[in-house]
């Protein structure tokens, strides 16, 4: 029984569940990088090995979102993303596993060398696949597609997975990590950080961690634009989820939170989504040098220069936890005689550059 069913029962009864993800994931001390800095206290949550198919933070997500999806008898599911999403190639991935036929709905970003892999692997997967050049006609597109299909025949996924079904991820992912620090694999972190974007795996943490009796801080580094991210949107999120797993079990408490519980930093967005930044191409390389760990620079490098920032400036500030959403698992072998072209003709570009 996984963690957060273990410690409200109830839930377990009401709440849908699908298993996808190989968790616990472990926890890792950073102990070359932690020289660096003269500490010894400096921590990795490796989710990206959550999986051996595709690993990183939606998998915790999708295990309740797919959960509720097969429950509900549903064979078709739709999400939305930029170009390069993780969390649609998540989809695209497990849902193919799962026997559930796939569309993603995506819209352009800035290019990276990492977004025509994604591509080449959300068609690998049989998805059907849509772009559109503007965040606005995408909706638009959305819709459109929605209501072809019928939308009482396809469920669809919120961006990122953030729903109240798949914040409950995270939620179980703060019992876990408190049943790890019970076994002492860890000390209690004094803060936690990770990458922002549609918010349900900060949420989902710092919901979890409250619930669960744990102090910790979580700093939530923003990588994406503040009409997707903002404190408001994080509350609301927070307290919808809250109440719907204390409806579900009374005895799942009711959080209000403090100033102290979590923080959004924002100082190292830069640009925007999808701009990559020097301290985000720093961070990448420092602990690809230390620890031969690979991150990211849209999310995860983002989040780790935070961390690296409060690494080197307190050395006394407790134990800090970096929580790794991105996967690392080797995407699929392309088929032989892949071309590119064999995409509608707007993603072309990504694989021109």
């Amino acid at each position: 029984m996984i963690p957060l069913f273990s410690h409200y029962p109830l839930l377990a009864v009401s709440l849908n569940y699908y298993k996808i993800g190989n968790l616990p994931t472990p926890l890792q001390k950073l102990e070359k990088l932690g020289r660096n800095f003269s500490r010894d206290d400096l921590f990795i949550k490796r989710d990206d090995l959550s999986s051996e198919l595709y690993g990183g933070n939606k998998i915790r997500k999708l295990e309740f979102i797919f959960g509720e999806v097969i429950a509900s008898g549903f064979k078709q599911v739709l999400t939305s993303g930029a170009a390069g999403s993780n969390h649609a190639l998540a989809v695209a991935l497990h849902g193919a596993q799962a026997g559930l036929k796939v569309t993603l709905m995506l819209f352009d970003q800035p290019y990276n060398a990492e977004i025509s892999k994604n591509l080449q692997a959300d068609y690998a997967s049989g998805a059907q696949m849509y772009l559109d050049s503007t965040y606005e006609s995408h909706l638009v597109s959305m819709n459109r597609v929605i209501n072809e299909i019928g939308a009482d025949q396809i469920y669809v996924i919120p961006p990122g997975g953030s729903s109240l079904l798949g914040v409950c991820g995270y939620i179980n992912a703060a019992f876990e990590l408190k049943e790890q620090i019970q076994r002492e694999v860890i000390p209690e972190p004094e803060a936690i950080y990770v990458a922002l974007g549609t918010m349900g795996t900060a949420v989902g943490l710092i919901l979890g961690l409250k619930a669960a009796g744990l102090k910790s801080r979580v700093v939530a580094v923003q990588i994406a634009p503040f009409f997707v991210s903002d404190h408001d949107k994080f509350m609301a999120l927070f307290e919808s989820t809250n109440r719907m797993l204390h409806d579900k079990d009374p005895s799942f408490p009711i959080i209000k939170l403090t100033h102290d519980d979590f923080v959004i930093d924002s100082n190292f967005l830069g640009m925007g989504y999808g701009h990559i930044t020097t301290e985000s191409s720093n961070a990448i390389q420092c602990l690809k040098n230390t620890e031969d760990i690979k991150l990211d620079g849209v999310y995860t490098g983002k989040a780790f220069a935070s961390f690296l920032q409060a690494a080197g400036n307190d050395k006394h500030n407790g134990p800090l936890l970096f929580w790794n959403t991105k996967n690392s698992v080797p995407l699929p072998a392309p088929k032989k005689g892949f071309n590119y072209r064999e995409l509608p003709e707007g993603f072309h570009k990504y694989f021109k550059m």
